[in-house]
């Protein structure tokens, strides 16, 4: 059976993350779903050089954010999860409330009320209260909380690979392996 997964980017700073997730998968054999938000067209716009036609390329299956009705709005479309990277804190309000206003907010509630992954790179800083209980409603809900927050240790010499790194760590968590980042082995002790 094919693996699927579900790309959600909504419109917080940090789109190369989106990009970075369907240019992992696009190395193994999982189909890639993805809905892309109104705000991240805009945010890929002033963020990327890529064109939405190019972005589109990297998914096996593109969803219009309003397309309601589409598979990944029913829990009978069987996915391994959902990331959604970056995950904007008006993204974050609405799966937290439970409000499937969009196609993306729409399939989050979905896996989640279908028990599967759902990984959130929260993309916002410095947080307020209602960013921290939304945090908190999701996490008892089963989803994962994940800011995509620098591995200093893994030495990164560019900004491609903190993204690949944080990016990678976050697909991992949905049980996805890239091989991109290679494991922590311990440190050296003095």
């Amino acid at each position: 059976m094919t693996r699927r997964l579900i790309i959600g980017i909504s419109g917080a700073s940090g789109f190369q993350y989106g990009i970075k997730a369907l240019s992992l998968l696009r190395a193994h054999d999982v189909e890639t779903h993805l809905v892309v938000s109104k705000s991240a067209e805009m945010t890929r716009a002033l963020e990327t050089p890529y064109e939405k036609d190019e972005l589109y390329r990297l998914a096996d299956v593109v969803h219009p954010i309003n397309h309601i009705g589409s598979a990944i709005a029913s829990g009978s479309f069987k996915t391994d999860g959902m990331l959604i990277a970056p995950c904007s804190m008006r993204t974050l309000a609405a799966v937290a409330n439970g409000f499937g206003d969009n196609l993306l907010t729409r399939a989050a509630d979905v896996v989640l009320k279908e028990r599967r992954r759902l990984v959130l790179m929260v993309r916002e800083a410095p947080l307020n209260l209602a960013h921290l209980d939304n945090m908190r409603r999701v996490t008892e809900m089963g989803g994962i909380v994940f800011p995509p927050t620098p591995a200093l240790y893994q030495q990164p010499q560019t900004i491609d690979d903190i993204i690949t790194h944080s990016t990678a760590h976050a697909l991992s968590l949905l049980g996805f392996d890239t091989g991109a980042v290679p494991e922590w082995t311990g440190g050296t002790s003095s």
